[in-house]
Formats: structure tokens, sequence, C-alpha cells
């Protein structure tokens, strides 16, 4: 008997996003499910990389994936099931064999359904609208911030030293704090301290403090200048980048040049650090703007790791013109994947050096 969808189930579909990987049912799918939103994929490594461009709110509902004759869609379906930004994201698998070992692996890996030849495309299409109807798909940012908080804990080790760090540099550098505070009133108006918000591991929101060594007015001339001067913003041919960085920055004071190029606007984060806010060692916490636009699925690894005063970034490219902003990504993912307390010492100790930049970027 054949099926007959109904109509619910024919006009529904276009709101729903697929992203398709194979090539041996791809005009299968393209004619029975034109109604759906449909990225369609060759290969598993270009359906990786697709995924990895989406942010938490273009992320495709559901998943369609072809079994290959090596297993290789397994590996796939075991690393999406371990990737919390794609929690809910519904994953059906297609194969050309009945096999019941398949089916056992598939099941195993508790994927939403398995399709295999002969099956109707009608039946298809209803189950994914099914699937999609009744299943909570996306996950909020708020639920996606508590899951990576508590995801990360900070090692007893790191936190010690961290402890040790800032409240011995605290209590040797107050002089220096002062001079500096003073200085910074004698060179222009405005606050000593400059307060903004960040975001750091988890997509925690905290208060980071830094010696104020720009204009009062910065934050109101950034979104010209974002476009304008940012080193990032040019790669590719592009007009908007997740980075900011101005190059030749003229909201900084002359006395805010010296601050920054000596790392000395950088100490009041000491007290971010002994608060537990961020660590030593880290992946730089962002400005919301920044955060807001690194929340795809390749990028937000680096939310997985501490965030920290110094880190990968600051000793190998900082300040560098050559520094892609691909390049400063992988640097953060790959701290917050192989973060230890004997890196965090390697990178301690190639701070010092790296403090004195030359570019004023």
């Amino acid at each position: 008997m054949n099926h007959r969808t109904s109509d619910w189930n024919e006009n529904s579909g276009s709101h729903i996003k697929i992203a398709y990987t194979g090539l041996s049912f791809k005009n299968l799918v393209s004619s029975g499910l034109s109604n759906f939103n449909i990225a369609y994929n060759d290969s598993i490594a270009q359906l990786e990389e697709y995924l990895g461009d989406q942010s938490i709110l273009t992320l495709p509902d559901i998943i369609l994936i072809e079994v290959d004759a090596e297993g290789k869609c397994f590996a796939l379906v075991k690393d999406l099931k371990k990737n919390f930004l794609l929690h809910g994201v519904i994953i059906v698998l297609l194969s050309a064999q009945n096999d019941k070992s398949l089916i056992k692996k598939a099941l195993e890996l508790r994927v939403h359904d398995f399709y295999s030849l002969p099956f109707s495309v009608d039946d298809l299409r209803e189950r994914l609208n099914f699937l999609v109807t009744f299943k909570l798909i996306k996950p909020k940012l708020l639920e996606l911030s508590k899951e990576v908080d508590t995801t990360y804990k900070m090692p007893f080790g790191k936190r010690l030293i961290d402890l040790a760090i800032s409240g011995s540099m605290l209590f040797f550098l107050s002089p220096l704090y002062l001079i500096v505070a003073i200085a910074i009133k004698m060179d222009s108006k405005g606050p000593v301290f400059y307060k903004s918000k960040r975001v750091g591991t988890g997509y925690k929101v905290f208060d980071f403090y830094k010696f104020r060594s720009m204009r009062t007015d910065a934050d109101q001339l950034l979104a010209k200048l974002s476009t304008e001067n940012n080193q990032y913003a040019t790669e590719g041919g592009a007009t908007k980048a997740a980075f900011v960085k101005i190059k030749n920055d003229p909201r900084i004071t002359k006395l805010g040049n010296f601050l920054r190029n000596s790392s000395l606007d950088e100490l009041p984060q000491l007290f971010n650090i002994l608060r537990g806010d961020m660590s030593v060692v880290g992946n730089r916490p962002l400005p919301v703007y920044e955060a807001e636009m690194l929340t795809s699925n390749e990028w937000s690894m680096r939310f997985l790791g501490p965030a920290g005063l110094t880190g990968l970034w600051q000793i190998s490219k900082r300040g560098k013109e050559d520094m892609s902003e691909r390049e400063r990504k992988k640097l953060d993912n790959f701290y917050a994947q192989k973060y230890s307390i004997w890196l965090d010492l390697r990178i301690i100790i190639g701070t010092v050096p790296a403090l004195f930049q030359k570019e004023k970027v």
C-alpha cells in the first residue's frame, strides 16, 4: 500500500534546515525533500567544515548522513554527540544496505532514525517533520552558558599558582600602581581605571579592569573605527570580523601608548585573577560584541578553557600585522584543548620578552 502524506506534511518544512552529506541519495533527497532548506555536502569533511562555520542561531535542525563503506559516518556521529553546541540537533542515517550490524551501531549511538533501501521518501519527509515539531532543537544561550560553566573546573594546582602570583605581585607592585594612577590623572581627564564587560570561560560575563589608556569617549568611537581601521577586518575582503584590533588607534592617549606598549595597563587584571574571574594563563576574555561572533561550532572551543592574563597569542604573534584572525582562533582552540601546568609555566616564561611590542595594534 502506498503511503499518502497529509497536507500538513506536504506544506511544511520550508523553515527546517537540513545539513546533508553524501552523493548516493542526493537526487532522491533533493526531489523528495524539496520543501526543506537543505545544505548539500559531498563528503564528511565538507560537512564538518560547514558545521564549523555555523553559530548557535544558524545551526541546522537535522543532519542527514549517508552511511559509507568505511564506516566514517559512525565516527562522525560520535564527534557530533560530544559537541555541546549540537545537543538537540536531529541525526538521521541513510544506508544503501539493509544490514543489521549497521542498524545496531546506529542504535548504540542513539541516532534519531536509520533508513535503508528500499525506503519511501514520503515516509522520511513525514518523519523529519515529526521529529522537528516535537523535539527541542536549539539550546538557548543561557542554557549553553550553564552547560559550559559546569563542564570546566579550574584545576587545584592552577588555581594555587594564580593566587600565589596575583597576591605577591599586587603586594610588591603597589608602589607602581600609585605612580601609574597619578600619571593617568595628570595626563588626561577621566577615571584611573577602565571597566568593561568581558566574556570568559563558559561565556561567563564579568567586570574586567585595566588602567585607562584611552579617551573617555573611546567606546562611542569604536563602531566607526572597527570597520575603517580594524586589523582583522580586511581578511578576504571582509568588512566584519570577530576580533577588533585598531591600527594606530586615535583613541589612545599619549601616556596610554606607553602603558599599552609596556603592558602596564593590564596590571589591574591581577584583581580579576585574585577573584577567580580569570587565570594568569589562558585565552583572553573577549568583549561581548566579539564573543557573540564566536559561538560557532568551530570556535566556541576557546571558551571551554580558562580565561587568562597572558597566553599563546601573546607570546607568539601579539602585535604582528601578519597575525590573521584564523591564526589567533587556532591558538585559542589549541590552548583550550592542551593546557597544563607545564604549558602554563612555558607561557609565563615566554611572556616577559613579549611584554614590549613594536607595532601599534
